[in-house]
């Protein structure tokens, strides 16, 4: 009978074990899933990878390009890649589908500026043939994938997708334990001994005798043990009844019973009391969006800066400028290369630093232009320098707009972490004690005419100090008796920038153009340029009809807030001589 039951078992053990082991090797699915794009999909000068592309949860994801010629990879936030692309014929990898990638195409334009070294990437690549890219999302939101040739060929559309297969084999070591204890089983039963059967006896016999009276005991002892065995059970029945009826009707006390919901133990409802507090004017242009830009991008778009003005620097070339320096920094050193060019008394212009960051005013303000500010101090400057970088739009790089440096005593707002700060509206900011634009105005109103309208607006300075000390002077001299001195300074509108600050004040950026003229009184008099930079420059030793001297001022403020009742504070400046005109 025990051979019936072992060789049975021994062989439906061995078939799950096989079926498991099979499960686990070669009936196992693959280790991962790739959707490619269906081929013959039409293409444009740019195709883009959506985050919907990507296996919720994925990690491990592999994005797989190939192309007949060389190509950019690159990574930037959605909105940003979007707002890149514009309105150029694109093909766009939007999801998966069971078949393969799920794509849409827009028609527009053919071709598209190269994307490569672009700022708007936080990493690119470029290859030629195929690459295969691991999908890591740089930071939390939507990120995409940009890909393109060169703007005018075709972008590469041979595009597939890897991710790991999330399909396992369950029940794989299930059926190898389970197999591997019938076997057990049938093994065992194969050494089992049979039971002896005893000899029968004759009635009436001694043997017979013993065997009734063995029996008659052995059911006697049976009948206390199935006594006792039912009186265990009733009393554990009996026992779990009483629990039961215990713990299923507690009585009510507030000592053991769960409060019933209420009003003061419910989901709050908003109130004046509890509800956040309301976001400013400025927070709430921006939201929650994040920075413009993270940590990894400014090092690499400094370092780019500071590589350009160091070689423009170098030759004294403003061409060499051109790719990242605007506004006031470009204008500043336009003007140093040619006077430095006639006067050699003129000094060079100080340095910029692309390391080490001290703190960042970093923009959160998706839409163009955009501003971002680096308080840097390498050894080769006395004092640190706010960078005033500005993206015009999603096709351009930053380019620096001014380098300012601090002034003695002065504070720099304190970074935010990587928290990004509201662009500042520059002629209506409420909750400002002014505009930034309408205090760029005032400053320069103030040093025109130091005793004016804006005496009280700003808090001393050095920078302010030192102007309107040699406007004095020069005005007292007596050797100037014969001229008419004017001293204009004017805002330049166009080159004003703003960010907030965390304590609701803001900074402001902008640029002065100074011009200081001297125009003869009478007609016997003269301007004395002998022995002057002026010479150097205008090539006369003196004039009749007068010379303009125009200097650029590039400042750096802080606003207080309207209901602070503070004025403004001068944080940074840098002057340069512009150019010395003959009337």
């Amino acid at each position: 009978m025990r051979f019936k039951i072992a060789v049975p078992a021994l062989v439906i053990g061995v078939l799950l074990m096989l079926v498991g082991i099979a499960q686990l090797t070669f009936l196992s699915p693959s280790e991962t899933v790739t959707a490619s794009v269906p081929a013959g999909t039409e293409s444009g000068p740019v195709t883009v990878i959506d985050a919907g592309a990507k296996e919720p949860g994925a990690d491990d994801v592999d994005i797989t390009v190939r192309s007949e010629g060389t190509f950019t990879l690159a990574v930037g936030r959605a909105s940003d890649v979007d707002a890149w692309v514009g309105d150029a014929a694109h093909l766009r990898v939007t999801g998966i589908e069971e078949d393969g990638l799920q794509t849409t195409f827009t028609d527009g334009e053919q071709t598209v500026p190269d994307p490569s070294g672009s700022d708007l990437w936080t990493s690119e690549e470029t290859a030629e043939g195929s690459v295969t890219h691991r999908w890591l999302d740089p930071a939390d939101g939507d990120w995409s994938i940009l890909l393109a040739s060169d703007g005018e060929n075709p972008a590469p559309t041979n595009v597939s997708i890897t991710w790991p297969n999330d399909e396992t084999t369950v029940w794989a070591v299930p059926l190898i334990v389970i197999g591997a204890l019938i076997v057990l089983i049938g093994i065992a039963l194969f050494f089992r001994k049979p039971k002896r059967e005893r000899p029968p006896t004759v009635e009436g016999s001694r043997a017979h005798q013993r065997a009734l009276e063995a029996r008659n005991k052995q059911g006697r002892k049976g009948g206390a043990q199935f006594s006792v065995a039912v009186v265990v059970m009733g009393l554990t029945a009996s026992g779990l009844s009483a629990a039961h009826a215990t713990t299923s009707e507690p009585s009510p006390s507030p000592a053991t019973s769960e409060p019933s919901p209420s009003p003061a133990t419910s989901e709050p409802s908003p109130s004046p009391a509890t509800s956040e507090p309301s976001p400013s004017p400025a927070a709430e242009e921006t939201g929650d969006q994040p920075p413009v830009v993270l940590e990894s991008q400014l090092e690499r778009i400094l370092a780019s800066v500071a590589t350009v003005v160091a070689e423009g620097d170098a030759a004294a070339d403003a061409d060499l400028l051109a790719p990242r320096t605007a506004e006031a920094a470009l204008a500043l050193r336009t003007a140093n290369y040619a006077v430095r060019a006639d006067a050699s008394e003129i000094p060079e212009p100080t340095p910029v630093a692309a390391e080490p960051i001290l703190t960042t005013m970093i923009s959160s303000d998706p839409s163009w232009p955009r501003t971002v500010v680096a308080l840097t101090q390498s050894e080769d400057n006395p004092v640190p320098q706010a960078l005033v970088l500005v993206q015009a739009d999603p096709r351009s790089n930053y380019q620096l707009s001014a380098a300012i440096q601090m002034l003695p005593g002065t504070t720099f707002p304190s970074s935010e972490g990587s928290a990004g700060v509201a662009q500042v509206p520059l002629d209506n900011a409420p909750g400002l004690a002014y505009a930034p634009q309408t205090a760029m105005n005032a400053i320069a109103d103030f040093l025109s005419e130091p005793d004016g309208d804006n005496a009280d607006t700003f808090e001393e300075n050095s920078f302010a100090e030192a102007i309107t000390s040699f406007q004095s002077d020069v005005v007292a001299d007596p050797d100037n008796d014969s001229a008419d001195i004017t001293f204009v300074h004017a805002s330049e509108p166009d080159y004003t920038h703003a960010l907030a600050t965390s304590d609701g004040g803001a900074m402001v950026f902008g640029y002065l153009n100074h011009t200081y003229s001297s125009v003869p009184r009478g007609s016997r008099d003269s301007i004395d340029l002998d022995g002057t930079v002026y010479e150097s420059l205008t090539g006369e030793t003196s004039t009749d009809e007068g010379i303009d001297v125009r200097y650029g001022e590039a400042v750096m403020m802080y606003i207080p807030t309207e209901e602070s009742g503070e004025r403004v504070r001068v944080v940074g400046a840098a002057q340069q001589f512009l150019s010395a005109e003959l009337r």
